[in-house]
């Protein structure tokens, strides 16, 4: 029996505003914490993408891939520190679409990709296509292509996002085309040259850059992607050479950028970032900025929703209460320790990266030592986030808080970072901690959904937070310290900053001033809602890039 979902279909009236088709590839998605298809904030960005274009009944649909292991599952070896186990994952709510699309690899001519449909009904998304090579008839190797979300291997790597552009294209194809191809980072890059051969046009072809960060704008050898099968065809050197970059690579930005119509950071302050990384390139697009955003109704507590409309600083204490006795019965389970709902609880959570600076506390042991055992002012910090598992710097900083945290009664460390926990975290926080270098967090959405939820930002001033703060209204910014200098400088200057903030502004106000936190809470959230929702985001693509 064909499955309806083997040509273009929504289940729903489609809105007429939004009627263009449009494809939207992505490497992973966060949709829901069942479905392991994700691994940090591009993938929570995603879903929440998927979800609100759900709920302004819009013409689109997700093409991404089914990993067969997920990311990984985060646990601990014996003496605390960080694992990762790879575990199969089986999904039965998925269904066989029925469509199957073959991809020429390397020196394999046709590699059988099969395609599952998550209906819209499951969790409330557009209907998302995901791909995979575990299919009877491939090879071993080429069976394992779609086993790991950002596989270590260059080889395997490059493979999947050949996977994910040619196959996800030729899906597209089999579905009746789209007019619209968006490509959320660069991984689906192969899905452009494909397409460009096919007769799409520049015109139906648009790019979201989301990071400054090298590791976030791959690039490989021009000659061993062609020999990979990369361009969708075997290309001449002549026409391999105009593709090429930087002595004979191809930078999946710079092609993106070269191919789209338009394309967008993600943030105000990124898309000055971005024109100014890729200026040096011929013949790139216009990148405007179409801010991050976080959808509303997945992210934000139904109970604090109804507190903040009602500005009742009654009903809110109330139920954070609960929703911090919620997350510490997870910190007493992994880490034996007991929490204190009336004590302010600052959380560090997102993915573990060096730039990141999870452990800034200890660049100054001393000041940290005092902040903890401070009796007037009693603090408790969690940290939580996962490190790219072979990003063996982060995971040593990981270790080193595991480490450092195990006998101190107010420091926790969590593992199993992944939507849920993620959830508790915010909903459980009093304080989200953004800690990076300036200019290299292009805008960290996880400082919104904690925002929904009445944890208030500390932050460094980048990303998205430029375009929210009203230092010391809805949030504390430390002071901007000169991205120019020594990286061991901004630290310790940032360092100090943090300190001072905390010690001077953010605990007193907490402890001695509880009307005026009040306040700085829901304005905390006032001003992320609507215009940090996901809601606003999914419309803006559709009316600045589509």
């Amino acid at each position: 029996m064909e499955n309806i979902y083997s040509k273009w279909h929504h289940p729903y009236k489609i809105n007429k505003k939004f009627d263009k088709k449009v494809a939207y590839f992505s490497m992973e998605f966060g949709i829901h914490q069942a479905l392991k298809i994700y691994s940090g904030g591009l993938g929570f960005l995603a879903g929440s993408h998927m979800r609100s274009a759900f709920e302004l009944k819009q013409n689109m649909i997700g093409i991404g891939m089914l990993w067969k292991y997920g990311y990984y599952d985060q646990a601990r070896n014996e003496d605390q520190t960080l694992r990762a186990d790879y575990i199969e994952k089986t999904y039965n709510f998925l269904e066989d679409t029925g469509i199957e699309v073959e991809v020429p690899i390397h020196d394999n001519p046709g590699v059988k990709v099969k395609v599952y449909i998550l209906k819209p009904e499951i969790f409330g998304c557009v209907p998302m296509y995901l791909l995979s090579t575990d299919v009877e008839g491939n090879d071993h190797l080429s069976k394992t292509i779609t086993n790991h979300l950002y596989d270590s291997n260059e080889l395997t790597r490059i493979s999947q996002s050949i996977i994910l552009g040619v196959g996800g294209a030729k899906v597209v194809e089999a579905l009746g085309d789209a007019d619209v191809y968006h490509l959320n980072e660069g991984h689906a890059l192969p899905a452009f040259y494909y397409l460009r051969d096919k007769g799409v046009t520049k015109d139906q072809m648009v790019f979201t850059t989301h990071t400054p960060e090298k590791a976030g704008n791959e690039e490989h050898d021009g000659r061993l992607l062609n020999r990979c099968g990369f361009f969708g065809r075997n290309y001449s050197e002549d026409e391999l050479r105009k593709e090429m970059v930087n002595d004979g690579l191809i930078n999946y930005t710079v092609s993106a950028l070269r191919m789209a119509k338009k394309a967008n950071a993600v943030s105000k302050l990124h898309a000055i970032v971005s024109n100014d990384m890729w200026k040096g390139y011929e013949g790139i697009s216009e990148i405007i900025p179409i801010t991050n955003a976080q959808n509303q109704s997945f992210w934000q507590d139904e109970e604090i929703k109804k507190a903040w409309k009602k500005k009742s600083a009654k009903k809110f204490r109330e139920r954070k209460t609960v929703l911090k006795q919620e997350l510490f019965s997870e910190v007493l389970n992994q880490t034996k320790k007991i929490f204190d709902p009336n004590v302010i609880t600052l959380v560090w959570a997102r993915r573990f990266a060096g730039y990141k600076r999870a452990d800034m506390f200890l660049y100054d042991l001393k000041r940290f030592e005092k902040l903890l055992s401070n009796e007037k002012y009693p603090v408790q910090i969690i940290w939580a986030g996962k490190p790219y598992p072979k990003d063996y710097q982060a995971i040593e900083v990981f270790n080193h808080l595991v480490n450092f945290s195990k006998n101190s009664k107010n420091l926790a460390v969590l593992v199993g970072y992944e939507m849920d926990l993620s959830r508790k975290l915010k909903c459980g926080s009093d304080i989200w901690l953004n800690t990076p270098r300036i200019t290299r967090e292009a805008s960290g959405t996880s400082g919104m959904t904690a925002a929904f939820n009445g944890s208030v930002n500390v932050s460094i001033n980048d990303g998205w937070i430029p375009e929210f703060e009203k230092n010391g209204e809805n949030c504390f910014v430390l002071p901007e310290v000169d991205y120019k200098l020594p990286v061991w400088e901004q630290d310790e200057k940032d360092c100090a900053n943090l300190y001072d903030i905390l010690e001077n502004k953010v605990l007193p106000t907490y402890y001695d001033k509880p009307k005026k936190w009040q306040e700085i809470v829901f304005k905390g959230i006032d001003d992320t809602i609507p215009e940090f929702t996901s809601a606003r985001m999914a419309t803006q693509y559709y009316e600045e890039l589509y």
